[in-house]
């Protein structure tokens, strides 16, 4: 019997394991489960606790990021110039947020070893950091006002998760490693081939140069429809993407149709779990071609939210035990 572990590589690898690892790949609102508790779940849990109560599997996920101010306003920017990145970039990239992420990494080794769950690791990306210093809107406008700002910020950047990625092959390999962006919307993405281009995919290069060296994934987090993206992801170096937006018009059954050898994470339309067993199931059988082409990890598409009920996740956690082992 394979481990939780074994069985996420296998997919990740394109082989077929046992069964299918039972993945969230990121845990429930907070708003969900305090749903779930009004309705009998008991409300000491914790994350993994839950999990077990449901008879999912757990994808544990460890981040390490600059540091930076928090800004006033939610988006809102934290540097308006050349001068205010000079000062947090004096300490923002410290060997010490490194240190304290491999304590981290260290501290859960014993269970990681034995394969009780796979491994994601969060890096900031080249579309994701700078956003979060400029400001949501005035980031936009930053490729255009202040291009050597953002390459200097994403050669920073880069640096440093390739330092947190060396000291963390020093003490373990994880299964994937996931570059947060969020750079699609509803209607595609957030920017244009040619930034991407100049601004991000020189970076991933770099980044991947240093992962590739061992087995783990590289992917990006990347809400909205990042269909388009894809052919660009791949000349960048990155092997897959999640968490695959239903409601967003993301079809992972084209997407393997179009790209067969890349990787995904996600999928499962979350709308359909309050509506009963009928719709949960009639998504897992839309997305089970997907599933049995090996590459994917099957698993709600953004997080689940408080609409479902604490019935209708039972329900919708014991069809995926079903459909885990109909490989």
């Amino acid at each position: 019997m394979m481990t939780v572990r074994e069985r996420f590589k296998k997919i990740l690898n394109f082989e077929k394991p046992d069964m299918l690892p039972r993945i969230e790949w990121a845990a429930w609102w907070w708003d969900t489960v305090s749903r779930w508790q009004k309705e009998g779940l008991d409300p000491s849990l914790n994350t993994e606790q839950i999990l077990s109560y449901f008879d999912m599997d757990n994808l544990v996920c460890l981040g390490v990021s600059p540091s930076r101010p928090s800004s006033k306003v939610h988006g809102g920017p934290v540097i308006e110039c050349e001068a205010d990145y000079k000062k947090i970039k004096e300490t923002a990239y410290s060997d010490e947020i490194i240190e304290n992420f491999i304590k981290a990494v260290k501290s859960i080794l014993p269970q990681y070893e034995n394969g009780d769950f796979a491994l994601r690791i969060w890096l900031d990306g080249c579309f994701w950091y700078p956003r979060t210093l400029f400001g949501i809107e005035p980031h936009m406008y930053a490729f255009y006002d202040y291009p050597d700002l953002m390459h200097e910020m994403n050669e920073d950047l880069t640096e440093f998760n390739i330092r947190a990625v060396n000291a963390l092959y020093e003490v373990t390999t994880p299964e994937i490693i996931g570059i947060a962006e969020d750079m699609s919307y509803n209607h595609g993405p957030m920017l244009s081939h040619e930034l991407f281009s100049e601004f991000i995919t020189p970076y991933y290069l770099r980044l991947r140069e240093a992962v590739k060296k061992k087995d783990t994934k590289i992917m990006i987090d990347s809400d909205g429809d990042i269909t388009t993206m894809i052919p660009w992801m791949k000349e960048a170096g990155i092997e897959g993407v999640y968490p695959l937006e239903r409601q967003a018009g993301v079809d992972i059954v084209k997407i393997r149709e179009m790209y067969p050898d890349f990787l995904m994470m996600g999928g499962y339309d979350k709308m359909v779990m309050p509506l009963g067993e009928e719709a949960m199931r009639a998504e897992f059988e839309r997305i089970m071609p997907v599933v049995r082409s090996g590459g994917y990890i099957m698993s709600v598409d953004h997080q689940t939210p408080p609409g479902v009920s604490l019935e209708n996740y039972r329900i919708y956690a014991r069809l995926y035990n079903e459909y885990a082992r109909d490989i």
